[in-house]
C-alpha cells in the first residue's frame, strides 16, 4: 500500500485512508451522538461541511509548505511569531489533558461491567481508575518502549474496530429480528431535522464535530502521499464518508437499544452490548467485550501519553519552556513534562468529581471545555493560513487550496466562522443534559485561563531557557 518508486517512500491513497481512519475513529462518542436519534444523520453531515473539509484542506497546505516537526507551532510561528506559535501548540497539548478524562472515564465505566455496572455512575470510583491508569502508564513511558507502535495497532483493532463491527452487526440483527426498539422504525422526514427553536438543541452538534477533530495532526503525512494534490482531498473525503457512516449507524443502534432516559454517556456502548447479548441468552459475552474494549483503550492511551508532550517539547529549543521542564532521562524521555501532564490529568479528574450534577453533566462540562480550548487553536491556524499566503508566497507547497488568495479566504474564512459558531454552541448546556447554573461561568473562566497561561509563560521566559542542540536531538 506504499509506493517506493521515484523520490523515496510515498503513501498510496489506500494507505493514507487506513492511517487516517485508524488515528481518528472511535466508538466512545456513539452514546452522546445517539442522544439526538435520527437527527444524527444531519448533524454528521453538518460536521463534515463545517469542520472536516476546511480544516483538512488548510492543514494540508500548511503541512506541505512547512513540513518540519512541530506542526501547528511552526505554522503559526511563521505567520505571527514565536509567542503565538507557542500559544497554539500549548492549546493543542493542554486540551488533551482535559480530553483524556473522557477516555479514562470511558475505560472506568467499561471496566465496571466486569463486576458492578452501577459503578459507571460513581465518580469516586472513576477518579481512582483515572489516577491508577494514567500514573501507571506515565511511569511505563519513562522507559521509552519502542514496542508501543505495535501496541497501538493492536489497541485500535481490539478497542475500536472489533467492538464497532460486533456492535453494528449485532445491533442490526437485534433490530431486524423484530425486538423492541426505542426509536420509531419508520421515521418521518421531520424526525431527521434538528429542532432549531432553541440553540440548546443544537449544542450536541459539538459532539459530531469532535468525531473528526484533530485532522490537522494527520496532515503531517501530506508530504509523504503520492500525487498529494489529488490524493489528499480524495483520502479525506473517503475517510469522512467512512467515519460518518460508522458514526451514524453506531449512534442509531445505541439510540434504538437503550432508553434515552437511562443512557449513560460513558457506559452507553456497554449498555448496548448488554441488550444485544442478553437477547441471545449469552450475557457473559458482555464481560468479554468489556475486557477487550478496556484493554484496547488502555493500550491506545499508553501510546498517546508521550505524543502530545513531544509536540510541546519541540518548542523548547526556542526557550519557551523553563529548564525544569526540559529534563530528559537516559532514554530521551522528557520525564518532568510527563509528570506535569500526569498532575494536570489528576487535577482535571478531581474537577470531574467535584463538578455539580451527575456523571453525564460532569462529563459534558469537561468535554465542552476541551472543545472550546481546541477551537481557540483553530482560530490561530486559520488566521495563519491566510497570513502566510501574503507573507510567504514563495514557499513551495505540495498541496495548495485552489482559487489563489480568494480560495484561501473562502476556505479559511468559512472554517473560522464555523469555529466561532461552534465555540458559541459549546458555551451552552445542551437540553438533553442536566443543566448546571455554573456551566457558563465554568466555560468562560476555564477557556480564558487555559488560553492566557502560555502568554504568561512566554512573557517571563529567559535567555537561559534555550535548550542545547544535543538535548533537543535526544528526544526522538
Amino acid at each position: 500500500m506504499a509506493d517506493n518508486t521515484g523520490n523515496g517512500f510515498k503513501l498510496t491513497l489506500v494507505a493514507f485512508i487506513l492511517i487516517t481512519a485508524a488515528a481518528l475513529m472511535s466508538i466512545r462518542t456513539f452514546p452522546t451522538q445517539g442522544e439526538v436519534g435520527w437527527q444524527s444523520i444531519v448533524f454528521c453531515i453538518l460536521a463534515i461541511v463545517m469542520y472536516l473539509i476546511p480544516a483538512s484542506l488548510v492543514s494540508a497546505e500548511l503541512a506541505t509548505g512547512w513540513p518540519q516537526e512541530g506542526g501547528v507551532y511552526v505554522w503559526v510561528k511563521e505567520a505571527f511569531g514565536e509567542r503565538w506559535g507557542f500559544t497554539a501548540v500549548w492549546l493543542q497539548w493542554f486540551q488533551m489533558t482535559i480530553g483524556f478524562i473522557s477516555i479514562l472515564t470511558f475505560i472506568a465505566a467499561t471496566f465496571s461491567f466486569l463486576f458492578n455496572p452501577a459503578l459507571a455512575n460513581n465518580k469516586i470510583y472513576e477518579f481512582i481508575v483515572i489516577v491508577v491508569i494514567w500514573w501507571g502508564l506515565t511511569f511505563l513511558n519513562f522507559r521509552g518502549l519502542k514496542s508501543y507502535a505495535r501496541v497501538s495497532s493492536w489497541s485500535v483493532v481490539l478497542g475500536t474496530f472489533l467492538p464497532a463491527a460486533v456492535l453494528i452487526v449485532g445491533g442490526l440483527w437485534y433490530i431486524l429480528a423484530g425486538n423492541p426498539v426505542q426509536l420509531t422504525r419508520h421515521p418521518a422526514f421531520s424526525d431527521f431535522i434538528p429542532n432549531l427553536s432553541s440553540l440548546s438543541n443544537l449544542v450536541l452538534l459539538v459532539t459530531f464535530v469532535f468525531v473528526f477533530i484533530g485532522i490537522e495532526m494527520t496532515a503531517t503525512h501530506a508530504k509523504e502521499i503520492k500525487d498529494v494534490q489529488k490524493n489528499y482531498p480524495m483520502g479525506i473525503l473517503v475517510v469522512g464518508i467512512l467515519m460518518a457512516v460508522v458514526s451514524i449507524i453506531g449512534a442509531l443502534i445505541v439510540a434504538m437499544l437503550v432508553p434515552v432516559n437511562n443512557l449513560n454517556l460513558l457506559a452507553g456502548i456497554m449498555q448496548s452490548f448488554s441488550v444485544i447479548f442478553t437477547s441471545i441468552s449469552l450475557p457473559w459475552l458482555t464481560f468479554i467485550f468489556a475486557i477487550l474494549i478496556a484493554i484496547g483503550a488502555i493500550g491506545q492511551v499508553s501510546t498517546w501519553i508521550l505524543g502530545p508532550v513531544r509536540g510541546l517539547f519541540s518548542t523548547a529549543a526556542e526557550g519557551t519552556l523553563p529548564p525544569i521542564l526540559q529534563k530528559v532521562n537516559k532514554n530521551g524521555i522528557p520525564t518532568n513534562m510527563l509528570i506535569l501532564q500526569a498532575i494536570l490529568i489528576t487535577f482535571w479528574g478531581a474537577v470531574y468529581v467535584l463538578l455539580p450534577g451527575g456523571v453525564n453533566s460532569s462529563f459534558w462540562m469537561l468535554f465542552a471545555l476541551t472543545t472550546t480550548v481546541y477551537i481557540v487553536m483553530y482560530f490561530l491556524m486559520y488566521a495563519a493560513a491566510i497570513k502566510l499566503r501574503y507573507s510567504k508566497p514563495g514557499v513551495k507547497r505540495a498541496f495548495t487550496i485552489p482559487g489563489g488568495k480568494a480560495g484561501m479566504w473562502i476556505v479559511s474564512g468559512f472554517g473560522f466562522v464555523m469555529m466561532a459558531f461552534l465555540f458559541f454552541l459549546a458555551m451552552l448546556p445542551p437540553s438533553q443534559i442536566e443543566e448546571s447554573s455554573s456551566f457558563v461561568l465554568f466555560m468562560v473562566v476555564g477557556t480564558i485561563l487555559v488560553a492566557v497561561i502560555p502568554l504568561i509563560i512566554y512573557a517571563f521566559r529567559k535567555p537561559g531557557w534555550k535548550i542545547s542542540k544535543s538535548a533537543e536531538e535526544s528526544v526522538e
